[in-house]
């Protein structure tokens, strides 16, 4: 492990914002039955004791995080220091007894809390809550020398809607209670060719979603595995799942296509979230999913400013190799159990893996790409 790995983790331990629980207490009674950790439904409680105070200004918004190297005026105060609200005990924050024995608090009365899974360094996470400040959001990833950048940003400028948690994905009902969450956000995540139950938009994650969603919550999947957005499409389409927004290519990079063709594919309903409204996004032609009925271009729901002005590392880069970004966001409201779409006849797994283009991470083949190359040998 590098020594910069080990200053990152030491510097964490200092971060209020960051939350690095313990797998092994979480474990305790199985990987089947979860022990809830103790921030579970009460998440307002944890946010209040975040420190606040400075003013960003309008050259450090839009989603970049600092240079590794950027410091602010002087040190802020350990968790310790920042007031009572916060308790650090054996690698878990743990609240005060008072907090802890008031028992969960009313979801009805929190203002709305946003999850992006798989966050990474966090330049999403940050520039959401840059963006809506009235909202709370929370980037959950397992690598904490990529959260250490998102929660340095966080605390040095201290945002006061803005936590990070490292755990794995599969833990997350650990860690909301019913209702206390209003939308995930899936950006650029592994498209888990081999394995559909460790894709973040499996029937198997909605389950864990649906757990801890509010009624209408939302679902944003954004990456430029054309693979993994068909395969969110087919999950919808078997499932029943009302879709807000779907475009094969956010940034039009094909240009405008001729009549009859469509770049964006859109099923139509009231937009849950009005922090999310936006001016009409200028596209050649609409067209809905079968079955579905559109109104007036004036009535239909805009994709979120954010889904284009927000670009994480990744995205940057395969923007460059010429790949289209897609965008699906939809409703995980559904009563019974989620079910897979049929192979081949709702999502021909093959097919969309072999139409996968070679995919380069900094210079070299992907992993994907490597065993495509292998098997065309």
């Amino acid at each position: 492990m590098g020594h910069d790995k080990l200053r990152k983790f030491a510097e964490n331990e200092t971060f209020a914002c960051l939350l690095q629980p313990s797998a092994q207490e979480l474990l305790a009674d199985g990987y089947f039955h979860l022990r809830d950790h103790a921030v579970k439904g009460r998440w307002s409680a944890f946010f209040a004791g975040l420190p606040s105070g400075s003013s960003l200004s309008s050259a450090s918004r839009g989603g970049e995080l600092p240079p590794e190297t950027s410091g602010c005026a002087g040190p802020l105060p350990l968790p310790s220091e920042a007031g009572p609200s916060l308790l650090r005990s054996r690698g878990w924050l743990r609240f005060p007894e008072a907090v802890a024995a008031a028992g969960p608090q009313d979801k009805s009365t929190d203002g709305d809390l946003v999850l992006e899974l798989g966050c990474g360094k966090g330049e999403y996470t940050i520039a959401l809550a840059e963006r809506h400040p009235e909202r709370n959001y929370i980037g959950v990833d397992i690598k904490g020398a990529r959260l250490w950048k998102g929660a340095k940003y966080a605390t040095e400028h201290r945002l006061p809607n803005v936590a990070f948690l490292r755990t794995r994905v599969e833990f997350i009902t650990a860690f909301f209670a019913p209702g206390e969450v209003s939308e995930v956000w899936l950006t650029f995540s592994d498209p888990q060719y081999r394995s559909e139950n460790s894709r973040l938009c499996s029937p198997l994650f909605l389950e864990r979603y649906r757990s801890f969603l509010r009624p209408g919550g939302v679902v944003h999947l954004k990456t430029d595995s054309r693979f993994l957005h068909e395969y969110a499409r087919a999950v919808c389409a078997v499932n029943g799942l009302r879709v807000l927004a779907c475009t094969k290519d956010l940034y039009n990079m094909a240009g405008c296509e001729p009549a009859g063709s469509s770049s964006l594919e859109t099923s139509f309903g009231p937009h849950r979230c009005a922090s999310l409204a936006v001016p009409p996004l200028n596209v050649p032609r609409v067209a809905v999913f079968p079955g579905r009925t559109a109104g007036p271009a004036s009535q239909q729901p805009a994709i979120p400013s954010e889904v284009k002005e927000v670009q994480t590392f990744y995205e940057r880069l395969f923007l460059e190799q010429g790949y289209p970004i897609t965008y699906l966001s939809f409703v995980i409201d559904h009563d019974g159990p989620y079910v897979s779409p049929r192979d081949p006849e709702d999502f021909d797994t093959e097919a969309w893996r072999a139409a996968e283009g070679p995919r380069l991470l900094f210079g070299h083949d992907s992993a994907e790409t490597r065993r495509q190359k292998l098997k065309n040998r």
